[in-house]
C-alpha cells in the first residue's frame, strides 16, 4: 500500500484544481504503478504531472521543457537519483528536488539532503504528508523565483543609477572642461605672445602620456595641468608679462613665481589638486637646475617630467617675437640634446620613437579646432630648448 489514507471525493479534488496554480512536476520512478499512483494523487490536486522511467528520459524531458519540481526515486536502472538530483541542481539551481524511496536508511536520508535534496520522503508514505512536502517545495521554488527577480530588479536599478550617475558626472566634468578652456582663453589674451600654446601643448603632452603607458585617469589629471600650466601668469604685472624685450633678473625672479601662484590657484580646487602638483613642478630640470625648488629626478613628478618634453616641443616650434619656429626633426634633436640635464632621459627615448608626422598631425588637429593657431614649421639656426620670460 502506498498511501495510508484513501484520495478525497473528486468534488473536492476539483474545487482545489481551480483554485491551484498550474504547477509542473517531473515524477521519476522506474516502477509504473507507483508512478502512477503519485501522478493520480498530484493531478487531484491540481497540478500537471509528467513522468520518467529512468535518467535519461528525465534529462530529456527536464531540457525541452520548464518544471516547477522534481519527485525522483532513489534506485532508478540507469543511474540513481542522488546522481540524477545532482546533475538537475547543476543546469537549474533553483529547481527543488525531492527524494521518493523505500530506502529506509538515515544515513542515506542526509547523504540526499547533504547534497541539495530539498526533502527526503519514505515509501509507503502518508498522503497529506506527501502533498503537505510537495507545497512546501512549490513554495519554496516560488520563494527562489521571488528573490532572484527581486535581485534582478534590484540589479537592474542600481545598473540604472550608475548610468545616471555616470551621465552626470560626465555633465560635471563637461562643466570642468568649460571652466578650464575659458582659464585657458582668459590667459591668452593677457599673454598674447603664446596664444594658443595651452592647446598644442595639452594635445603633445596627452599623445606623450599615451605612449609613456599612463592610466586614462592619470592622463586626465596630466592633460588639465598641461592647460592650466602657466594659469599662474594671471597674477604676473603686465609690464612684465608683456614686456617687449628682455627680462632683468629682478623681473625673471618675479616671472618665475608663476609656478606657486598657479599651484595656490589650482590646489583650493578639489578636482584640480592632483594636477596643482604638476603646475607646482612644471620648470624643473632632471639635474636639479629648475624652479621653483630645484627638485631632480624622480622626485620631479612623472606629469611634470612627460610636460617638460611636451612644452619644449611646442616652444621650439612655434612662432615667438624674438624668434621664428623650427621644424619637428629640429625639437627632436634639441630635446635629445638635454636628455639627462633638463628632459628625463626615459621621457626622452619614448618621445624619440613616436614620428615626426605624430606631431604634425596632432599640431594640425589643434590648429583645425581653433583657427586663430598660427602655423609653423620652418627652420632656422639651432637655440636652446626654453621659452622666453619663463
Amino acid at each position: 500500500m502506498l498511501f495510508a489514507t484513501a484520495l478525497p471525493t473528486a468534488a473536492i479534488a476539483r474545487a482545489r484544481a481551480k483554485l491551484r496554480k498550474a504547477v509542473r512536476i517531473l515524477v521519476v520512478d522506474d516502477d509504473a504503478p507507483v508512478r502512477s499512483m503519485i501522478s493520480a494523487t498530484l493531478e487531484s490536486q491540481g497540478y500537471l504531472v509528467h513522468t520518467a522511467a529512468n535518467c535519461r528520459e528525465a534529462l530529456e524531458k527536464l531540457e525541452r521543457d520548464p518544471f516547477d519540481l522534481v519527485l525522483t526515486d532513489i534506485v532508478i536502472p540507469d543511474g540513481d537519483g542522488i546522481a540524477l538530483m545532482e546533475r538537475i541542481r547543476g543546469r537549474h539551481p533553483q529547481l527543488p528536488v525531492i527524494m521518493v524511496t523505500a530506502v529506509h536508511e538515515i544515513s542515506v536520508a542526509i547523504d540526499s539532503l547533504r547534497r541539495g535534496a530539498y526533502d527526503y520522503v519514505l515509501k509507503p508514505f502518508e498522503r497529506e504528508h506527501f502533498l503537505n512536502t510537495v507545497q512546501r517545495a512549490i513554495e519554496h521554488r516560488d520563494t527562489l523565483q521571488e528573490n532572484h527577480s527581486h535581485q534582478q530588479n534590484l540589479e537592474m536599478a542600481v545598473a540604472a543609477r550608475t548610468e545616471m550617475l555616470r551621465l552626470a558626472m560626465e555633465d560635471i566634468e563637461r562643466s570642468y572642461d568649460i571652466t578650464l578652456e575659458a582659464l585657458g582663453n582668459a590667459l591668452d589674451l593677457r599673454d598674447s605672445e603664446t596664444e594658443g600654446h595651452s592647446k598644442r601643448v595639452t594635445a603633445y603632452t596627452i599623445a606623450l602620456a599615451r605612449a609613456m603607458g599612463l592610466a586614462p585617469a592619470e592622463i586626465k589629471v596630466l592633460a588639465r595641468a598641461a592647460f592650466l600650466h602657466d594659469i599662474g601668469k594671471m597674477a604676473i604685472p603686465d609690464e612684465i608679462l608683456r614686456k617687449p624685450g628682455a627680462l632683468t633678473q629682478d623681473e625673471k625672479a618675479i616671472m618665475r613665481d608663476h609656478c606657486a601662484y598657479g599651484y595656490d590657484m589650482l590646489r583650493k580646487i578639489p578636482f584640480l589638486r592632483e594636477a596643482a602638483e604638476v603646475v607646482f613642478t612644471h620648470q624643473e630640470f632632471h639635474d636639479g637646475h629648475g624652479y621653483p625648488s630645484g627638485l631632480r629626478g624622480s622626485e620631479i613628478p612623472i606629469g611634470a617630467r612627460i610636460f617638460a618634453v611636451a612644452d619644449a616641443l611646442d616652444a621650439i616650434t612655434s612662432d615667438r617675437p624674438y624668434r621664428k619656429s623650427r621644424s619637428f626633426e629640429a625639437a627632436r634633436k634639441e630635446i635629445q640634446r638635454c636628455s639627462g640635464t633638463q628632459f628625463d632621459p626615459e621621457v626622452v627615448e619614448v618621445f624619440i620613437k613616436i614620428p615626426n608626422e605624430v606631431w604634425r598631425e596632432v599640431r594640425s588637429e589643434i590648429i583645425g579646432q581653433n583657427k586663430r593657431h598660427s602655423t609653423s614649421g620652418s627652420t632656422s639656426a639651432t637655440t636652446p630648448a626654453k621659452k622666453s620670460k619663463s
